[in-house]
Order: C-alpha cells, then structure tokens, then sequence
C-alpha cells in the first residue's frame, strides 16, 4: 500500500505520517515513511509518503503511483494535481467541506473519493486547525489500512508528554469525530 500526503508547512503532515507509519510498524508491518519538503517554511506545499507492505520494502523512493491520496489543506485543491499517478482503483481523503461527488468535480477524476471537514474539526474539538489527527481517523474509516483501536493508542502514545494530558484528549476526540464524520 503506497501513500502520497499533500499539505502545507505546519499542519501536521509529517506527524501524520509518522504515527501511521508507528502504527502499521505496532501491528507488524514493513514500513517506509519520510517527508519531502520545498521551502522549509511554514504555510509552504509539502508531501510525505508512505509505503506499507506484510513483506520486506526494498524499494527506496517516492511514491509515485500512490493507492491513496490525502489531501490535508483544501486550498491546494484545484492548485496542485494531487491525483498525479494514482492508480486506477485508488482513494483520495480530502480535508474539504463540501460533498465527495464535489470534491470529485474539483479534482476532475475518476478516482473514488471520501471527504471530511478535519479544519471545522479540529477546531471545535482541539481549538485550533491542526487537522492531522482528524484527517488520521477519516483515513482508517475509508481504507482499513490499520486498526483504529492500534492508531488511537499510538497517537496517545505519540502526543503524551510533547501535549497536556487534556489536549490529547482533545486530539482523540478529533480522531473519532473525524472516523464518524468521514463520507
């Protein structure tokens, strides 16, 4: 399973990655997991990648032809052609407001898609628009990919200690909401 992250500086993409990649590694898989960053400034595009396989990775490189597509800020849509090389069958999550059949419009394509408001979200549970939480619950929602009893624990493993224990709380209340709210 291969996985191309689109987002901006700030907004919890490689965080995001990371605790996928945590939790696929908690539930014994093969993981590849890395950032790639333009200008390393807050608010710029950015993408991450990750790759999960029940066998050995040998390849070491980009996703290029990813089986899903996460969109973290909605204004990279119609901007950035987030959908470039995604396989026939494969899934993009989109933090964005409106339905899936207008997200499907905005990214002119084919490709099956799932929609969440991870920003209304965040910020009414966590205070602030920090959507990689969110965007994490909605993807196990619409892929499976892991568990999402594996990824609430490990996000609870990830952000205790960096967090007050009252904005982790926070964060998996974000995450269940988003899990909920996917469509």
């Amino acid at each position: 399973m291969e996985l191309c992250w689109h987002g901006r500086g700030g907004q919890g993409v490689v965080t995001a990655n990371v605790i996928l990649a945590e939790t696929s590694i908690r539930e014994g898989k093969y993981v590849k997991a890395f950032p790639e960053f333009g200008p390393e400034r807050m608010g710029a595009p950015i993408r991450a990648f990750t790759k999960i396989s029940s066998k050995p990775i040998r390849v070491h490189s980009q996703v290029y032809t990813p089986d899903i597509v996460i969109v973290l800020d909605p204004t990279l849509i119609g901007k950035v052609k987030v959908t470039n090389g995604l396989k026939k069958d494969g899934i993009v999550l989109a933090n964005y407001p409106g339905t899936p059949d207008e997200l499907k419009a905005a990214l002119a394509t084919d490709a099956k898609c799932f929609a969440v408001d991870a920003t209304k979200i965040s910020i009414e549970e966590i205070g602030k628009p920090t959507v990689n939480t969110s965007i994490l619950g909605a993807l196990v929602k619409v892929s499976g990919i892991v568990s999402f009893d594996s990824l609430t624990s490990q996000v609870v493993s990830n952000l205790a200690g960096r967090l007050p224990e009252k904005v982790v709380a926070k964060n998996i209340e974000a995450l269940k909401r988003a899990y909920a709210e996917a469509r």
